[in-house]
């Protein structure tokens, strides 16, 4: 399986491409800026983009994918579409927060649902609606992974303060849509390390002390 990360942008945000080794074929996952170089190394690798995933709004996640997909025309752009009416308000701050202007991305080609499978190559995808940071972000399951955007960090989770977000629904999503994982299951975060569901399921303090960290069980 092709796995790589890029860390983009002022924010330090991951970026993923992951895909089938013997067609080539990958999901680009959260191109969050810098998105003429990520078209460079992914056509430098003779990879074939079949969508851009955007876990969910905030620009440092979605904020190169109009670049991305006006590098590789062919692909799909795959998001909720609570999450994608959601990036157009952030454009007059981006260049504040986020360091340069953005260009909206198209409408999501497919609308992303909660149990949708999706393809690349010989490999099969599950999206996962995960609301808590964001009203529509979304996971994305796939052979051994888990791609959690903002929702669920090592040792940490995503924040639930900016518009949109709740912390009750936050750790609901975690614990009724990651921590069904097998423990084996690798987490890629949307910034720093990776880790694993096992690891969280036991170490994670906003997991196993709660209510002492958060105020509710």
């Amino acid at each position: 399986m092709i796995l790589e990360r890029f860390v983009v942008g002022r924010l330090q945000a991951n970026c993923y491409v992951v895909g089938d080794e013997d067609t080539r074929e990958v999901i680009i996952v959260d191109p969050g800026d810098n998105g003429e170089a990520i078209v460079r190394e992914v056509r430098s690798r003779d990879y074939r983009p079949v969508a851009v995933f955007v876990t969910h709004a905030h620009l440092d996640h979605s904020g190169a994918a109009h670049e991305v997909l006006e590098g590789f025309p062919d692909a799909e752009f795959w998001m909720h579409q609570d999450d994608y009416d959601a990036i157009d308000p952030q454009k007059a701050n981006a260049s504040s927060w986020y360091g340069h202007p953005i260009t909206v991305p198209r409408q999501p080609d497919r609308p992303l649902q909660h149990g949708e499978i999706l393809h690349a190559g010989s490999l099969e995808f599950t999206a996962l609606h995960t609301p808590g940071h964001t009203v529509g972000s979304i996971c994305l399951v796939g052979p051994g992974l888990v791609f959690t955007g903002d929702v669920l960090f090592q040792g940490s989770i995503g924040r639930s303060d900016f518009p949109g977000g709740d912390a009750q629904t936050l750790i609901r999503s975690i614990r009724d849509h990651l921590l069904t994982l097998p423990d084996d299951t690798m987490v890629l975060p949307g910034h720093n390390a990776d880790t694993t569901i096992g690891t969280e399921r036991t170490q994670n303090p906003f997991l196993t002390r709660t209510r002492a960290l958060l105020g509710f069980d």
